[in-house]
């Protein structure tokens, strides 16, 4: 689950990361009432992505009156296709320098990885770009994490001032305490700021949270915001449905993530053969897709008024084939008439021969099968094309 900024702060400010927390505003009224008690503020869209600076959801208000007017201008606004339906109301900062920082999650090399800058802040991007060296990539071991010792070496490596060292050292460990204690798979700072008087801030934050460790943090139910939740994401996650939507027309199921990937690939490459159709999601039914957790992802990926066609993609190992056969049987037998776009089923792997004789057995119109993932994918994206 990944956090609005303003959410980041707050838990910045549980953990001891220094922040100003600001006032959230959902009309131009409150912004102005905010502004009032505030003084000079930025106006900034609570979106989650990037780049809301560049899109003009970021904006300086001198008077209460200038923050109504940008908060008007700023609420309904979209941003990367996301409508800003709040904004954050911080004050002012007179901000000398700026820096970048983050944690995250290295799953290529099965470690943690900090990585920092200070010449980076909203143009860190730029700065990789032209002058890599600048921007400091630091193992963090999982087994020793970030102590004063590792956090001093951070700290150096990266090049913080003298004078903004201890005051560095600090919140580098609050940060790895945000990142650890709140199971986050990324911790961003991005500006980490140098006030006036040289005290360091984290003007913007940017948070993670894995959601495999829900069940250690009921606190972060808070953080949800179903209003704002995609109506199919949040279907699929009420059953328990490893699914993320896309743009495009192509339903996906498959069993593990990898798999599901590759097919988002391969029926991506095959969907330019056929008008350009792409994948519509990333749906994992994972291990044991019996009958009603096939039904259901069907059901979630069928609600997709945009999916024109489903590729169910299953390599048989723990669950075989035939049970996934049996599960796609069920499937069409529970949703019925809620059916009505066709599937083309690709099984390979355990059992396969048994699988595919239930689905040649069962004749539903609307399945077809192909042996091949490559062939299977181009049916799909042709059925979706035409």
């Amino acid at each position: 689950m990944d956090l609005m900024e303003y959410q980041a702060k707050e838990l910045f400010a549980e953990h001891g990361v220094p922040v100003t927390l600001g006032i959230v505003a959902t009309t131009p009224e409150e912004a102005r009432a905010a502004a009032e008690k505030l003084g000079v503020v930025v106006v900034k869209a609570q979106v989650k992505a990037g780049g809301r600076g560049k899109a003009g959801g970021v904006k300086l208000a001198k008077t209460p009156d200038e923050a109504f007017e940008h908060a008007t201008a700023i609420l309904g606004m979209t941003i990367k296709d996301l409508p800003v339906h709040r904004v954050l109301i911080a004050p002012a900062a007179s901000i000398e320098e700026e820096y970048y920082f983050s944690f995250l999650l290295d799953r290529a090399n099965r470690r943690y990885l900090c990585i920092a800058s200070v010449e980076g802040g909203v143009e860190i991007e730029e700065v990789a770009k032209t002058n890599p060296h600048a921007v400091k990539q630091i193992p963090v071991d999982p087994g020793t994490g970030v102590d004063e010792e590792k956090a001093r070496a951070i700290v150096a490596e990266a090049g913080f001032p003298a004078p903004l060292t201890d005051q560095a050292v600090a919140l580098v460990q609050a940060l790895w305490r945000v990142f650890v204690e709140e199971d986050a798979t990324l911790v961003e700072v991005n500006p980490l700021a140098r006030l006036e008087g040289d005290v360091l801030e984290a003007l913007d934050g940017k948070v993670s949270l894995d959601d495999n460790a829900d069940f250690r943090h009921e606190d972060h139910a808070v953080f949800e915001m179903k209003d704002e939740t995609d109506p199919l994401e949040a279907k699929a996650k009420e059953k328990g449905l490893n699914y993320v939507k896309l743009d495009g027309e192509v339903g996906i199921i498959g069993n593990g993530a990898g798999l599901v990937m590759s097919t988002l690939d391969v029926v991506a490459y095959a969907g330019e053969r056929h008008g350009g159709v792409k994948p519509a999601n990333f749906l994992d039914i994972g291990g044991g897709a019996n009958a009603q957790v096939m039904a259901d992802g069907l059901d979630v990926i069928l609600g997709d008024d945009q999916v024109r066609a489903v590729f169910v993609n299953v390599f048989g190992g723990i669950t075989a084939c035939d049970e996934v056969a049996n599960g796609i049987k069920g499937a069409l037998e529970i949703l019925g008439d809620h059916a009505t776009k066709p599937l083309v089923v690709r099984l390979d792997g355990n059992n396969v021969d048994k699988g595919r004789a239930i689905l040649e057995e069962l004749g539903h119109p609307l399945v077809t099968q192909v042996d091949t993932m490559d062939g299977a994918a181009d049916k799909a994206a042709e059925l979706a094309g035409a």
